[in-house]
């Protein structure tokens, strides 16, 4: 049967290749038609053979993933909340370098045996010119977003998949990486991947910018648009520029607001791009900018812009600066009066290298609350180090943690690798879910924590100065009584616990969902609706605050006019508001209840028919006619 699909599949490439391919087929988008005749032209590949995909050996692998770890560490927590934002089950979401090898893929743990079937695996090589016409390969090729939707594949092998890829640059305009989540289920529409592709696009659009923002930290950045009110915003032109004031960074924002390719952009100096000197212009800078200004290109356009950096002085007055909203906040919101105590509590002991153990739900603000701790400490100028144990597979985790001395194995680089360990001396080591740490690493962490010396591997020991901090939505107690947790470090670790509380029992909700409003916003004033905060502080938020604040990001990017309504929120959140309603005012009660349970269940098989026919008992001709009763349309 497989093979009788891969000849088919082989027969409509080939057909394709000779002229003979029809309108309405997959050679019918411009982009995959020029895929399939690389495949065929220039990599020679056969669409029928069923090999796996090449695989990076362990050593290459580490080395490609430490050349991107500023990427990596930038990309991870937006990987899992566009994951938890997709509703997760059915989706790989994947971290590529600019080859095409996969750096980090975030998928439900039941899952990762049906995706590696699928060959998406760490270290996988999935560059068009070993895959075919692919996502990941294709993205590269096109420098472009786009969707290949099953049988766009060229290799039969993958037409099981669907994968919907977005270019993720540098400053310099490179392809720096490429964001891609792949979904293995028979049952997706190419349709239904518009929404997949828009969050796709726009946590590549949040990667970008935060690596603009980091990359360029030691320049000056100057941040522009035609509105005021859109700087901070992802639309945002971003220019770096060094002391002499020549431009040496750019994004794609910038250009297109300027006018200017970027070659005959980069290079010149800012005297001649803006009606000001280079002096006038450092003298609006700050380190945390907080207000805009307007600036006129040097051809009369007018724009709005902040610039970070240092500020210098210069002797003529000039025009007090355009109010503008406050600048993106960080840190961690403690309105609650009981979470306050817990983060002195544990400053104080964290103060005292007594080791914090972290306990919440998944999404509580585990990792939020060490950070703020270790930015609150006497260490605050010393690195702050995160291992997520769960999101590493248990063949990498140990060079991460204890990195490796230079040829200590086959393609080992040749100068070795520090470990997080060795990074975050001097300051903090947060170990994100260490209840997932594997059991022989266990043994050599606390070895670590009791002598304070370090043994890469292959390597001598290191002397270290390391304060720990642990985090877990585990009951570790459950995994020490059967066996997959040593007793010991459980106890070296919980020096002092603290139990984060879910999101649905913090009293201080409303002050929460204004900073982390304040936050998605960047800069920007966004109106929240009466009905809109109610409906969000009256949720139970079982993804809790990254929950929250993945909600807040979406409907903050899709608002217009910087105003949320209730109309904007997720249908589940709105559904709660809408059914206490319909019992006070509604004279058909029951055909209200049947309107909202026939929208629920529309939205988690994500309006698939056939599977929400199933799940409610009926066939397909009853499903559309209530669905024409009540009026419901996508």
């Amino acid at each position: 049967m497989q093979s009788d699909h891969l000849t088919r599949h082989a027969q409509q490439v080939l057909t394709f290749a000779q002229g003979k391919t029809h309108l309405r087929g997959p050679g019918s988008d411009p982009s995959i038609a020029r895929s399939w005749l690389r495949c065929l032209e220039e990599h020679h590949l056969d669409p029928a053979l069923t090999i796996a995909p090449t695989v990076l050996e362990h050593g290459r692998l580490l080395e490609r993933r430490e050349r991107m770890q500023q990427v990596l560490s930038l990309a991870g927590g937006e990987m899992n909340s566009l994951h938890q934002q997709l509703s997760g089950a059915g989706h790989a979401v994947l971290l590529t370098d600019s080859r095409g090898i996969i750096l980090n893929c975030v998928t439900a743990p039941t899952e990762h045996t049906i995706f590696e079937r699928a060959g998406l695996w760490l270290g996988a090589d999935w560059s068009e010119e070993c895959e075919g016409t692919n996502g990941i390969g294709t993205c590269l090729v096109e420098r472009q977003s786009l969707t290949i939707h099953q049988e766009e594949h060229f290799r039969g092998r993958h037409t099981g998949l669907t994968c919907s890829a977005s270019p993720v640059f540098d400053p310099h305009g490179d392809l720096l990486a490429v964001l891609d989540v792949s979904s293995a289920r028979h049952d997706v529409s190419r349709q239904s991947q518009f929404h997949t592709m828009a969050l796709v696009n726009l946590s590549a659009k949040v990667i970008e910018r935060s690596f603009f923002l980091h990359h360029c930290d030691d320049q000056w950045l100057l941040r522009f648009h035609l509105q005021a009110e859109s700087v901070g915003l992802f639309s945002e032109g971003l220019m770096a520029f060094d002391g002499e004031g020549r431009v040496s960074a750019v994004n794609q924002s910038a250009l297109n607001l300027l006018g200017y390719g970027r070659g005959n952009l980069l290079g010149q100096s800012v005297n001649a791009l803006f009606e000001c000197s280079l002096d006038e212009l450092l003298v609006r800078a700050s380190t945390q900018p907080t207000a805009t200004w307007p600036l006129r290109t040097r051809d009369g356009r007018r724009l709005f812009a902040l610039l970070r950096g240092q500020p210098r002085s210069v002797p003529q007055a000039l025009p007090a600066p355009t109010p503008a909203s406050p600048a993106r906040l960080s840190g961690i919101c403690l309105g609650d009066p009981a979470l306050q105590n817990d983060f002195r509590r544990a400053l104080r002991v964290f103060e005292r290298d007594v080791p914090l153990l972290v306990n919440g739900e998944t999404g509580s603000g585990k990792e939020a609350f060490a950070k703020a701790v270790h930015q609150a400490s006497l260490r605050s100028d010393k690195p702050f180090v995160a291992l997520n144990c769960a999101a590493i597979p248990e063949s990498l985790i140990e060079s991460e943690l204890f990195g490796y001395r230079g040829g200590s194995f086959t393609g080992a680089r040749k100068e070795g690798m520090r470990g997080k360990l060795q990074q975050a001396d001097g300051g903090t080591l947060f170990l994100d879910e260490i209840g997932d740490m594997p059991l022989a690493l266990q043994t050599r962490l606390l070895r670590v924590l009791e002598d304070r010396l370090v043994v890469p591997l292959g390597g001598e020991p290191h002397a270290v100065d390391v304060r720990v901090i642990s985090a877990t939505h585990r009951n570790l107690l459950e995994r020490v009584a059967d066996g997959s947790f040593r007793e010991d470090l459980y106890y070296r670790l919980n020096g002092l616990e603290v139990a984060l509380p879910p999101l649905r029992e913090r009293s201080d909700k409303s002050q929460l969902l204004d900073f982390l409003l304040e936050e998605e916003a960047g800069g920007q004033e966004v109106v929240l609706d009466e009905s809109a905060r109610r409906a969000l502080l009256n949720y139970a938020w079982p993804g809790n605050v990254r929950q929250l604040r993945t909600v807040l990001r979406t409907v903050v990017a899709l608002c217009d006019e910087q105003h949320i309504g209730l109309d904007e929120l997720p249908i589940a959140i709105r559904q709660q508001v809408v059914a206490p309603a319909l019992t006070l005012v509604s004279e058909h009660p029951l055909d209200d209840a049947e309107r909202i349970a026939l929208l629920a269940v529309l939205e988690e098989q994500r309006w698939h028919m056939t599977h929400s026919a199933e799940q409610l008992g009926v066939s397909r001709n009853t499903l559309y006619r209530k669905l024409r009763k009540h009026g419901i349309e996508r």
